[in-house]
């Protein structure tokens, strides 16, 4: 069993419009509904291929139920949310026909109380001794301690779970340092928690912060590793366009299955393009095209070397 926590879930909403433009009313298309934040789109991919999940962070209000309902629906995903007083947030995508782009509208989150932060330390801890490595993703809703996930990173640590951090700002230099197994930062996030632009650079600063392992998103470029093991970079077969949201996401899920089934870093690092790649071309987050997937497993390019021994 894997755990993701998500501490702000929300309700993911897409429209897509033929082509949007600024101070013009718009016709929606198609309207699509998901549960969402990064740790729920995370669990639906590592669903997706065949690992159970475990969810937990928060959920509160009419929205929350909502969430919770379709989550209910997601085979191989087991709902651990715990219930706030406040309502769970939405995030709006508006997705343009014309160019492919998306436009992301994303709300704060409700505020969490201190009981109800106690609440979730006490099901978190209650959950990790059932599971193989556990993923922290996405931001943090108004009220929860801004070094939330360093103290989650070192409770995890304690129990002998890996634990994947994949966060930005505050947050993930705190994370840093309380030493978690991989952080999965893109290039913007790296830049900002090093001030290295270069991500070899980049990625070898935040490992001597505290991280054990570094996966950096480059975008179309791929994904580089620097890692105890070695060093690799994995880049896809083809450039895509179409909705970035959740590919990240995705990309976490790959590298934590290829974690739980003890692959070897190089096929973690295809497995997460090739997520990656094929979310994209999905029309929503936490969702990839299946027969994209398997076909660009096989040609996704990852170069690099071991340490030596």
């Amino acid at each position: 069993m894997i755990l993701t926590v998500t501490l702000n879930t929300a309700l993911d909403i897409t429209y897509r419009v033929p082509a949007l433009r600024t101070h013009a009313a718009h016709r929606v298309s198609e309207v699509t509904e998901r549960p969402g934040g990064k740790g729920l789109n995370v669990a639906r991919v590592l669903a997706a291929v065949g690992h159970e999940v475990t969810v937990t962070g928060f959920t509160g209000g009419a929205t929350g139920r909502v969430v919770q309902e379709q989550l209910s629906a997601v085979a191989g995903v087991v709902d651990a949310l715990v219930p706030v007083a406040g309502a769970t947030r939405r995030t709006i995508a508006v997705m343009d026909d014309r160019t492919g782009d998306t436009t992301q509208l994303n709300e704060p989150g409700p505020t969490v109380t201190s009981a109800e932060w106690a609440a979730f330390q006490e099901v978190y801890g209650e959950l990790l001794p059932s599971v193989s490595a556990v993923a922290l993703c996405g931001s943090l809703p108004p009220g929860v301690p801004v070094g939330a996930y360093a103290g989650l990173i070192r409770t995890a640590r304690a129990a002998g779970v890996p634990v994947l951090l994949d966060t930005s700002g505050e947050p993930l230099r705190r994370g840093v340092a309380a030493r978690p197994d991989v952080v999965k930062p893109n290039a913007e996030e790296l830049a900002e928690l090093t001030g290295s632009h270069e991500p070899v650079r980049g990625a070898m600063d935040a490992r001597r912060r505290g991280a054990h392992a570094v996966v950096a998103s480059l975008g179309a470029d791929g994904l580089l590793a620097v890692t105890p093991e070695g060093r690799w970079r994995a880049t896809p077969p083809t450039r895509v366009r179409g909705n970035p949201t959740g590919a990240g996401d995705s990309a976490v899920a790959g590298l934590l299955s290829g974690l739980a089934e003890h692959l070897p870093w190089p096929d973690r690092l295809a497995r997460a393009l090739a997520l990656s790649t094929a979310s994209v071309l999905a029309p929503v987050a936490g969702e990839f095209i299946r027969s994209v997937y398997e076909e660009l497993l096989d040609g996704v390019a990852v170069t690099g070397e071991a340490s030596a021994a």
